[in-house]
């Protein structure tokens, strides 16, 4: 018997297993893909298998590891919570609420209160609530190739089919193709989907329906990296202003990991509301939700019919709270994001430098640490760009070949590609010689 073979049966039993339990064998159908791997752990920059390979992680989780795996002193941050017998009180609030609160607020100028939730689906529901409750409006506008979270008025398809979208139109709006069945159709009436980097079209809708906010990622990062042209963003502010609608980023995947007061500190732009997620508590499950004073402050209205819920058994639970707070004091050393700088530019020449050698066309899309290899001629400005201009074949062989050989990036074609404080320089050597192994094979 081939012992490669048979080795890998370890993962495949615990697929087949796993398919017996849990409905799609995995507990995030964004997870389901090939080559089926189940890993046992994860230090720094690398991952393990049932196997015993070892990779150097570019896919981390999605994103959220911005200090590497396993991060020493959050975890301790963790542990030490356990120590001292923090515990879900559930009743008044916590030192280590406020201090997290705190933090936030100091990191993120934009942020006058915040309000904690686990995750950044949680926090974008919030977001539209609160926006409705505002200004009285239904309507939202969102961005096509963006994503913010899995709850109804958000569940468009990230990367529908180009027969799906239809040809660019601008101004105008695109249909809303739902990801998930169950969702009602008096809900895609209400939600309004154009183009990134698409001013006009924005202006197009806000002038035919009472709009309430619009919900939409600084720079896409669930389709690669999409940046923002040069105004847009503030654009997008002044047309919610003048039209009287709330501005909300979604830096759920660019805060923190841009920098330490998010992507909209980089572009210079005050969002009226922002949420958070992943990298702010590198890893543990945990979201923000903050903004303009007196928006946040529907939460705790004086008159009941204005008043927004929120509520959550394990909201701020004090795990996660302390490997938040743990996290965002590590952020505040300069040295910190100019060490992952550096990697990170090392990894981006070194790609460019390879992808120019070997004549493919390509572009490394960067925003600080997070990155994608399109391969198409320049970079894409919207998801219209991606789909017509991307060579999605090439990219998903490309990743299948790269984790052969032990460089981890999720096979699945435009995903981000992420760099950590804990990625040495070995370690991109050593990316850099697998890609141009893999480079001479395809």
């Amino acid at each position: 018997m081939n012992v490669q073979s048979d080795l890998q049966l370890l993962s495949e039993e615990v697929f087949a297993e796993s398919g017996a339990y849990i409905a799609g064998g995995v507990v995030s159908l964004n997870r389901k893909v090939n080559p089926r791997i189940v890993f046992k752990a994860a230090r720094g920059s690398k991952l393990y298998d049932l196997e015993g390979h070892e990779y150097v992680d570019y896919h981390a989780a999605f994103a959220p590891f911005l200090l590497g795996h396993n991060h020493e002193a959050v975890n301790e941050a963790a542990m030490r919570a356990m120590r001292e017998s923090w515990s879900l009180m559930g009743t008044g609030t916590t030192l280590w609420e406020t201090q997290l609160a705190k933090l936030l607020c100091r990191a993120v100028p934009s942020l006058e209160l915040v309000q904690i939730t686990n995750t950044g689906s949680e926090a974008t529901a919030h977001a539209i609530r609160l926006s409705r409750a505002y200004t009285g409006r239904e309507d939202i506008i969102l961005t096509m190739g963006g994503y913010n979270g899995w709850h109804n008025e958000v569940s468009r398809a990230v990367m529908p089919s180009l027969a799906q979208m239809g040809p660019r139109v601008s101004p105008g709006e695109y249909p809303f193709i739902p990801m998930s069945a169950g969702i009602p159709e008096g809900t895609k009436r209400r939600v309004h989907v154009v183009n990134f980097n698409d001013l006009d079209s924005i202006e197009y809708v806000m002038r035919r329906y009472p709009v309430a906010c619009v919900l939409t990622e600084p720079v896409l990062q669930n389709v690669g990296v999409v940046l923002p042209r040069p105004g847009y963003l503030q654009g997008v502010l002044d047309l919610c202003e003048r039209y009287g609608a709330v501005c909300v980023f979604d830096e759920v995947k660019t805060g923190f990991r841009t920098a330490l007061g998010g992507y909209q500190g980089v572009a210079g732009v005050t969002p009226h509301l922002s949420v958070f997620g992943k990298a702010v508590a590198n890893g543990f499950p945990l979201g923000v939700i903050g903004g303009r004073r007196d928006i946040m402050n529907q939460f705790d209205h004086p008159d009941p019919a204005k008043k927004v819920l929120i509520a959550g058994t394990y909201n701020a639970h004090p795990f996660n709270s302390a490997a938040a707070i743990a996290t965002l004091e590590i952020l505040q050393d300069p040295g910190v994001y100019a060490q992952i700088a550096a990697r990170s530019n090392q990894l981006y020449a070194g790609l460019e430098g390879l992808f120019a050698q070997k004549g493919i066309e390509s572009v490394v899309a960067r925003n600080a640490s997070a990155f994608c290899a399109y391969f198409c001629r320049e970079a894409p400005a919207d998801l219209h760009d991606i789909l017509t201009t991307h060579d999605f074949e090439f990219d998903v062989k490309y990743r299948l070949e790269l984790i052969k050989r032990g460089i981890y990036h999720i096979p699945l074609p435009c995903k981000q590609g992420s760099v950590s404080l804990a990625h040495t320089a070995e370690d991109i050597d050593r990316t850099l010689e697998v890609t141009e192994a893999v480079l001479r094979t395809i």
